[in-house]
């Protein structure tokens, strides 16, 4: 995209009335956004949601000085943009029919050949939900994620610390323009998350910080996603609207169970119960619901001899090998192991060729 094309296109949407919905139909219809500003009122006038007042509009000038003043900090400060025809932009927010005509990002990410997870969550995160957030990142480390979320206070920014922890890809999709952080105390990890992953947001350097921005936002985190995780939510909140753009995308959806008298697993348990979403309690849950497994298992797998296995690992494979095939929950309760880890040390194992797993949830020496 050259930079009269990006001004063109920061001027159409800064029309009145124009949205990324109605900005998509203008550019496919007259091939560009150049052209949409010297088409005249009748080739425009049959487009679905073009009326007298938006043509009119249409000529005001104003949007070129506004477009000029956002392309200059784009230029200023090395932002990244990506066009909703781009390879480089994130290809599963391509099949969204609202999402951004553009995003701007900073920092160092590649989108397209990764499998992408976005996790959510209460900004109010209890101890069980921090433990059950990192031990999952964990788990799915070997398997290289990108882990998305919303740069808050809570599940997001436990997210995101695993996610360097393990030195895997995360992004931060903000509700704000780039030319700011939010929360504040959040700065601190601007740095280390942009040597790997980054920072993405719709929203330009003039953009105030208001609620519906971040329901907005919310959509971009959906949507790029292969699936979302809520972690902890209760009966109302930002996470919740998440899952609900999820499934409206045709997106997997997990929910993280917990008691019914727990309030930030009230929503969790009201969208497993409403089978809104998948029930997981641990990585093994999502690998088998995503079929990652099969994606990455090789047809046939050379056991390495002479290798040496952890203590857990031979645990559980001496457990396989003298009991055959076997549940992940019998498998976690026989060798007295707590979920959550017999999901990882399974994960790790069926990496070295040791055990494969089965279809429900049922895993088997090699």
């Amino acid at each position: 995209m050259t930079e009269q094309e990006l001004f063109n296109i920061l001027a159409l949407l800064k029309v009145d009335g124009v949205g990324d919905v109605l900005a998509k139909k203008l550019i496919n219809h007259c091939g560009s956004a150049e052209n949409v500003f010297k088409s005249k009122s009748k080739q425009l006038e049959n487009i679905e949601g073009i009326g007298t007042i938006l043509l009119q509009k249409l000529n005001n000038k104003t949007v070129f000085e506004k477009a000029e003043i956002e392309l200059k900090y784009i230029k200023n400060n090395s932002i990244q943009v990506l066009y909703f025809k781009d390879k480089e932009y994130p290809e599963k927010l391509k099949h969204c029919f609202d999402g951004p005509v553009l995003l701007f990002g900073s920092g160092n990410f590649s989108f397209n050949t990764k499998k992408i997870i976005s996790i959510v969550g209460t900004r109010q995160i209890t101890a069980y939900g921090s433990d059950f957030c990192k031990n999952i990142i964990a788990d799915l480390a070997p398997l290289d994620p990108i882990i998305v979320s919303g740069f808050a206070y809570g599940v997001d920014i436990v997210a995101h610390q695993a996610a360097m922890e393990h030195q895997l890809q995360t992004i931060g999709v903000l509700a704000h323009g780039l030319n700011q952080i939010y929360p504040k105390t959040h700065t601190k990890y601007v740095a280390k998350m942009e040597q790997n992953g980054g920072f993405l947001t719709e929203f330009w350097s003039s953009s105030e910080i208001a609620a519906e921005n971040f329901v907005r936002r919310n959509r971009i985190v959906a949507g790029m996603s292969e699936a979302t995780i809520v972690i902890e939510s209760a009966e109302k909140g930002g996470s919740l609207i998440t899952a609900s753009l999820a499934n409206d995308y045709n997106r997997d959806v997990f929910a993280v169970p917990g008691r019914t008298t727990d309030k930030y697993s009230q929503g969790c348990n009201t969208l497993i119960k409403t089978q809104k979403a998948n029930l997981l309690t641990s990585a093994a849950d999502l690998i088998y619901m995503l079929n990652w497994d099969i994606e990455r298992a090789p047809k046939t797998i050379q056991k390495q001899l002479f290798v040496n296995l952890e203590p857990d690992e031979q645990l559980l494979y001496d457990y396989l090998q003298k009991n055959g095939k076997q549940l992940l929950d019998f498998i976690a309760l026989d060798c007295g192991l707590p979920i959550f880890k017999v999901s990882g040390v399974l994960l790790n194992m069926e990496l070295k060729g040791f055990i494969r797993p089965l279809p429900g949830k049922l895993f088997e020496a090699i």
